[in-house]
């Protein structure tokens, strides 16, 4: 069943369907009527010669010039040629995929002033697998993902590059092998499909939707290393995080308890200390912190999915138009660096955990670096290693990226978002994110294999998908393929839908 596209009502989910899983779209008739109405004000202003940016003016630092009659619709075409400025590898589909959803639903408002073929031609290239070539680099978040969304734009003039089932193919072959005509671009048609944050909106809601299956899969690692390390679950009380009042840290301590039920840990049957390291009583607060983040970064993520950002901005009731900064991206880059923090730091305490299975003097009896061998063997030490490196990326990318601004446009575009570079770096800690947790994952099933007492439901369900992978290291053996097995694994999130299945949803 089609996905409706209405301008409201798109969440971070109905993205990822449609730009990852192949969902259909519809746009819905009171919509194309609402895009119908602006668009018949629109063209009653041109005729009128009202002064309007970018319909009868140039844009930026040219706002001032006004053009005549024969420059407005050749304009739209040399402003898409100027602006596909981007440079370098291809967006990943689900990107591009995702900033047409955006657009379409941003059109859906009828505050766009584009012709209603423009929307229509892009729900087409949806809905049969038409996705335009996309540069990821060349957008600084501001007038919107200018270079990228140009790119998008060139395919409703029969130019650029787009995939058509698995091949690259010039524009106007891939569109006519679809079957899609080629609207052209009269005015407005250009700057209303480009002016927007849709490609780092995009890009920022499927990272969240990813997130959070990192934080539960971050969860289950926990509770595994936990019930290795002999941890007293006290901390894990609901009335304690309950009387603090965090939401999220709630979730978390809920979610582990989830996951260690069942077990002799859980029911007091295994000695324990009175009081364990941060590292082992502290996540709940950690990961529910993370988990506070992702809420208010999908709720800015939303409403910037279901709103109008673009300029200028048409109210055809008060026959009115109103140019703005309604493109600007920093209401979703602001938050979204606090995502990068949030996985960063959850991935610290992960490799925290992970340092205290391998260390002897904190381990609780396990043996060294968790091998039958030491001396001989060196078992898990470097994969701590290899995690550690990925920590130090992590933090460097973590910087935030929407305090960069550098001005751009003779000073007409004196502060710009820089969110393109929040959402290519959050892909990028995530990427890291996936190996991390995979490294501690495995060194908890290593140590879990030590020990001989009973435990929790879902952290046996995760110790055994990890070993359907990642055989036990009874003496070394090169471990880059365990490592990236690892990360894979949690990509997939293979052990969050076998625990979710036998134990019920974490959220």
């Amino acid at each position: 069943m089609s996905i409706i596209l209405n301008g409201s009502g798109l969440t971070i989910e109905k993205v990822v369907a449609i730009a990852r899983d192949g969902e259909k779209v519809e746009l819905a008739p009171e919509a194309l009527e609402r895009i119908k109405r602006c668009r018949a004000m629109l063209e009653e202003k041109i005729v009128a010669g009202e002064i309007m940016y970018g319909v009868n003016t140039g844009i930026g630092e040219f706002s001032e010039v006004v053009l005549d009659d024969d420059q407005i619709k050749d304009f739209q075409k040399y402003l898409v040629y100027n602006h596909a400025a981007g440079i370098g590898d291809p967006a990943p589909i689900e990107y591009v995929r995702g900033a047409m959803v955006g657009r379409i639903n941003v059109h859906a408002h009828g505050n766009s002033g584009i012709r209603p073929v423009i929307t229509q031609t892009l729900v087409e290239m949806l809905n049969k697998g038409v996705t335009p070539f996309v540069c990821q680099k060349g957008s600084v978040g501001a007038c919107g993902d200018l270079a990228p969304m140009s790119q998008i734009a060139l395919l409703l003039m029969g130019e650029g590059d787009a995939y058509y089932k698995g091949e690259l193919l010039p524009g106007k072959v891939a569109m006519d092998k679809a079957g899609i005509p080629i609207p052209g671009l009269q005015a407005r048609d250009g700057l209303g499909t480009i002016n927007g944050s849709n490609v780092l909106t995009a890009m920022s809601a499927i990272l969240l939707f990813d997130a959070n299956n990192w934080f539960k899969q971050a969860e289950i690692a926990a509770a595994m290393s936990l019930e290795a390390l002999k941890a007293n679950m006290k901390p894990y009380s609901p009335q304690l995080h309950k009387i603090r009042g965090f939401l999220g840290a709630q979730r978390s301590a809920a979610s582990i308890l989830k996951v260690v039920a069942g077990g002799d840990l859980e029911q007091g049957r295994v000695k324990c200390k009175v009081q364990d390291a941060y590292s082992m009583r502290s996540t709940p607060q950690v990961i529910g912190a993370a988990h506070d983040a992702l809420a208010y970064a999908r709720s800015q993520v939303e409403i910037e999915l279901n709103g109008v950002g673009d300029n200028p901005v048409f109210f055809p009731e008060e026959r009115l138009q109103l140019s703005g900064a309604n493109f600007q991206g920093s209401p979703v880059s602001l938050p979204m660096d606090m995502i990068s923090a949030a996985i960063t730091m959850v991935s610290v305490m992960s490799e925290r955990r992970m340092n205290r299975l391998n260390n002897p003097a904190l381990s609780v009896g396990l043996p060294p670096f968790l091998t039958k061998g030491a001396g001989m063997f060196s078992g898990l030490m470097l994969s701590q290693y290899t995690a550690d490196m990925q920590i130090v990326e992590q933090r460097i990318l973590s910087v935030p990226a929407s305090i960069q601004s550098i001005p751009a446009a003779a000073d007409q575009e004196d502060f710009v978002s820089m969110g393109m570079n929040t959402a290519i770096k959050n892909f990028q800690i995530i990427d890291n994110a996936y190996g991390i947790l995979g490294i501690e994952l495995m060194a908890a099933a290593q140590a879990l294999d030590f020990r001989d007492y009973k435990f929790g439901k879902g952290t046996q369900v995760a110790h055994d998908i990890i070993r359907k992978h990642v055989d036990f290291l009874e003496i070394d053996r090169p471990l880059y393929p365990d490592h990236t097995k690892m990360k894979e694994l949690v990509k997939s999130c293979e052990i969050l839908t076998a625990v979710e299945a036998e134990i019920g949803s974490l959220e």
